[in-house]
């Protein structure tokens, strides 16, 4: 099983087990399953709120070419923002990232052949998370995104819940553990903020992934 899993990863599982190997083994299994079941889950929560934001952003937009195609678009405009980094202040365009992973996605995509509908199922669920950060607010959320929300949700709540849902994604897809002891994100509590946010954003699509979750019942499981 070390040279199988790798050592370091599996001792976290038995530690978790009170060092019985046998039962850390059906502790991984139970890892992978439960992943697999939040991953289901998970994928609707983004294709949902990647599409719910494209609306909001679009149904709103000044010109005729796509948002994500603009050369005006808040998503590749630099935001410059001011911080103290041990003691100097220093500039930093927050929006950095963003741009470089729009303009990947379209080099992906072909360049001038690229389609609004390509980009954006190329852009991943942590360049959609980083549309309702703090630096967001006055160039995206305001005018925007917070449309394609109930009216008075806090987009500091929206932020913190894309957050743990991206941080328990990547955590499934590097095949990490998603519920231990060691101070890992809840998961049970994480899929139920998430199926709030989208309960908000697409109540048709908060149906069917509720009567389709397996989520609730695979954590009951855990060994």
């Amino acid at each position: 099983m070390d040279d199988w899993l790798g050592a370091a990863r599996f001792a976290r599982y038995v530690a978790d087990a009170d060092g019985d190997r046998s039962r850390a083994l059906r502790l991984y299994e139970w890892n992978v399953q439960a992943g697999q079941a939040l991953m289901h889950d998970i994928a609707h929560f983004e294709v949902a709120l990647r599409n719910a934001y494209d609306t909001a952003i679009s149904a709103r937009w000044r010109t005729n070419t796509h948002w994500l195609l603009d050369a005006e678009s808040p998503a590749i405009v630099p935001i410059w923002r001011t911080r103290n980094v041990k003691g100097i202040k220093r500039g930093s365009d927050v929006n950095a990232l963003n741009r470089k992973a729009v303009d990947a996605a379209i080099a992906r995509c072909g360049f001038g052949s690229a389609t609004p509908g390509k980009v954006i199922a190329e852009l991943t669920l942590g360049f959609w998370r980083q549309l309702t950060t703090n630096a967001m607010e006055k160039t995206v959320w305001v005018p925007y995104l917070h449309h394609a929300f109930p009216k008075g949700t806090q987009r500091s709540h929206v932020d913190h819940t894309i957050e743990s849902v991206n941080t328990l994604r990547n955590r499934i897809a590097h095949h990490e553990p998603i519920a231990t002891r060691s101070g890992s994100p809840d998961p049970a509590q994480v899929h139920r903020e998430m199926l709030n946010i989208l309960n908000g954003i697409a109540p048709a699509v908060h149906s069917h992934v509720s009567e389709t979750s397996r989520v609730r019942h695979v954590l009951t499981l855990r060994p």
